[in-house]
C-alpha cells in the first residue's frame, strides 16, 4: 500500500513519522511546498519519498491523505483532480470542520470513497486516539485499510460523523486539556516545595498509573477514587476543594466550548 500525504506540517509530518516507525508494510510519500520541512523528514526517514509536486505523488497512491489547513482543502483537492483516480483511490482528510459530504462535492464524483479522520498530536509516538467517519461508498475492506493505518499510530474508532465534533473536543483538543492539568499539578507541586522537573515527572507517572489501573480493571473512575478517599482523609479534602473551585464544571464547560 502506498499513502500519499499532502502537507508536511504538524499533523502531516507527525503521521508520516509515525507510519515510518510502524510495522506496516507501507510506502510513504509526502508533498509540501516548504522544502525545509521535506528535507527534515527525509533526513529522519530516508525511505519517505518527498516532493513539492502533490500531483506527482498521488498518481500511484492507494490512499491520498490531505493534511492541510481547512481553508486549503478545496483548492488542493481540485488542483490534484487530474492526477487522481477516484475509482480506486481512498481520499482521506484530517482537516477539522470539513465534513465528508463537502469533500465529496469538491471532488465532483458522488461515487468517490471519502474518509475523514481526527487524530491528535500523539500520533507521532503511536499514541493517538483517532476518530474516523466516511461516506456511503466505502467497502468493508477499505474501512479495515484505514483502521490499520491509524491502529499503527495508536487507537482508532469508526464513528458516525455527527459525533465528530464531540470526539474532537474530547480527544484532539483533549490532549491539550490533559497537558494543562499536568502543568497545573506541576505548579501545585512546586508550591508545596518540590522542584519543577521532579514534580512534572511525578505527575506523569501518577497519570500513567491511573490510566493503567482503569484499563486493567475496566472500572468506572469513581470506583478507583473511592479506594483512596478514606473518611476524613486528605484525598477527599483535596477533591472537595477542587470541586468547590469548579474542577468538574470547568472540564465539562471547556469541552462544550471547544465543540
Amino acid at each position: 500500500m502506498k499513502i500519499a500525504i499532502i502537507g508536511a506540517g504538524n499533523m502531516g509530518g507527525a503521521i508520516a513519522r509515525g507510519l515510518a516507525q510502524s510495522d506496516l508494510n507501507i510506502k510513504i510519500a509526502v508533498a509540501d511546498l516548504a522544502q525545509d520541512k521535506l528535507a527534515e523528514l527525509k533526513a529522519e526517514h530516508d525511505e519517505i519519498e518527498v516532493s513539492t509536486d502533490s500531483k506527482a505523488i498521488v498518481v500511484d497512491a492507494d490512499v491520498v491523505l490531505v493534511a492541510v489547513k481547512p481553508w486549503l482543502v478545496e483548492p488542493v483537492l481540485k488542483g490534484m483532480l487530474p492526477s487522481l483516480n477516484l475509482s480506486r483511490q481512498i481520499i482521506l482528510s484530517i482537516a477539522a470542520g470539513v465534513d465528508v459530504a463537502t469533500i465529496t462535492s469538491w471532488l465532483g464524483d458522488d461515487n468517490a470513497v471519502v474518509f475523514r479522520a481526527i487524530p491528535n498530536t500523539a500520533i507521532s509516538i503511536h499514541q493517538s486516539m483517532t476518530f474516523v467517519s466516511h461516506n456511503a461508498n466505502v467497502t468493508t475492506a477499505q474501512v479495515a485499510q484505514v483502521e490499520a493505518i491509524f491502529n499503527a499510530l495508536g487507537k482508532v474508532a469508526v464513528i458516525e460523523e455527527r459525533l465528530m465534533g464531540a470526539a474532537t473536543s474530547l480527544c484532539s483538543c483533549g490532549i491539550a486539556f490533559a497537558m494543562r492539568y499536568v502543568r497545573a499539578a506541576t505548579e501545585g507541586g512546586v508550591e508545596l516545595g518540590i522542584y519543577p522537573n521532579d514534580a512534572k515527572q511525578y505527575v506523569l507517572q501518577t497519570l500513567r498509573g491511573a490510566v493503567e489501573l482503569l484499563e486493567a480493571t475496566g472500572n468506572n473512575p469513581e470506583v478507583e477514587i473511592d479506594k483512596v478517599t478514606t473518611p476524613g482523609g486528605i484525598t477527599i479534602k483535596g477533591l472537595n476543594a477542587m470541586e468547590a473551585h469548579g474542577f468538574t464544571t470547568a472540564v465539562i464547560e471547556g469541552l462544550k466550548a471547544s465543540k
